[in-house]
């Protein structure tokens, strides 16, 4: 169902932007999906914090951070759609022994940062594509580590106010993390350790070269697709299933790396999901093996 048939939502006033039947698909890595009922960006946490607060607990609320893993499907988002502006949630402060970072911040600009300042243990975080926001939200890793391994603490709006939680509290897990209800990431604290900085930048620019000679990097694409199965490589597995270069309209499977999906050229996101549902299809059918979606998939069909 479209929203065209649903019962609009009250949006509450902010101080920061609001825009109502706001296109999504320019914010999204492949591209494509259908609005927001409304699109809300707060001047700073003061205002998302106003925000939750006043808003209806019946509207639907979602984030969007780089939104770099995720599907928007082609019927768009019902209800509120918050996108943290870097100006307001997008600092980066270095300490002694780690960074302070808002939820905005670029994965990769955390790790130049913490890089720059000759503190090492971030280096993973230039190869996520992705804001920090996300990266707590699921728990992101690369290259043998994950958030988990750094995370001191994060900071969550939510209707009730500012929270702080530690690591623990979040229960972070593969590719996941427990927030408060209608919990929003706002700030977080990553460890790290002083180094060497000419092996600090050696590390980053290893993680650099083995993304772009093994992913997609230049294309409309959404990054990791399905989660790794105990034991096994997703990659592998679709790639056992015949999937490498599958197509469907203008969605296709890479070449490159079989467990990434690209949108050549005016793919819709209905063809894209189903494209990876054949994948899992095909993949269940050969192997056994149910792969589960590491790319997020939200809104409502066309």
């Amino acid at each position: 169902m479209s929203m065209r048939h649903a019962t609009p939502h009250r949006m509450p006033a902010i101080r920061g932007r609001v825009e109502g039947s706001a296109s999504l698909a320019p914010f999204t890595w492949f591209r494509v999906g259908g609005p927001a009922e409304w699109l809300a960006r707060p001047a700073d946490t003061d205002d998302l914090l106003a925000l939750l607060g006043a808003l209806d607990p019946a509207t639907p609320l979602t984030v969007l951070g780089a939104a770099s893993n995720l599907i928007i499907r082609d019927g768009g988002i019902p209800g509120v759609v918050l996108r943290l502006p870097a100006r307001g949630f997008g600092s980066v402060q270095v300490e002694a022994d780690g960074v302070v970072v808002g939820a905005a911040a670029l994965d990769a600009t955390v790790a130049e940062h913490a890089a720059a300042a000759g503190l090492a243990g971030l280096e993973f975080l230039s190869g996520i594509p992705g804001s920090i926001g996300g990266a707590i939200a699921m728990n992101a890793g690369a290259y043998g580590r994950e958030i988990q391994d750094v995370l001191d603490w994060a900071e969550i709006a939510t209707p009730e106010g500012l929270l702080r939680l530690d690591a623990a509290r979040l229960e972070l897990a593969y590719r996941h993390a427990l927030l408060p209800a209608r919990g929003i990431v706002t700030r977080v604290r990553l460890r790290a350790n002083p180094g060497d900085a000419v092996q600090i930048a050696a590390r980053m620019a290893d993680i650099r070269a083995a993304r772009e000679a093994t992913q997609p990097v230049r294309a409309r694409t959404g990054g990791s697709t399905f989660r790794n199965p105990e034991g096994h490589k997703a990659w592998a597995l679709i790639d056992a299933a015949g999937c490498r270069g599958l197509r469907l309209g203008a969605a296709q499977v890479s070449e490159k790396h079989t467990n990434f999906l690209i949108n050549t050229g005016g793919a819709t996101a209905a063809e894209i999901e189903g494209l990876g549902e054949t994948v899992r299809e095909r993949v269940l059918a050969q192997s056994g093996i149910d792969l589960h979606w590491e790319i997020k998939r939200i809104g409502v069909p066309a």
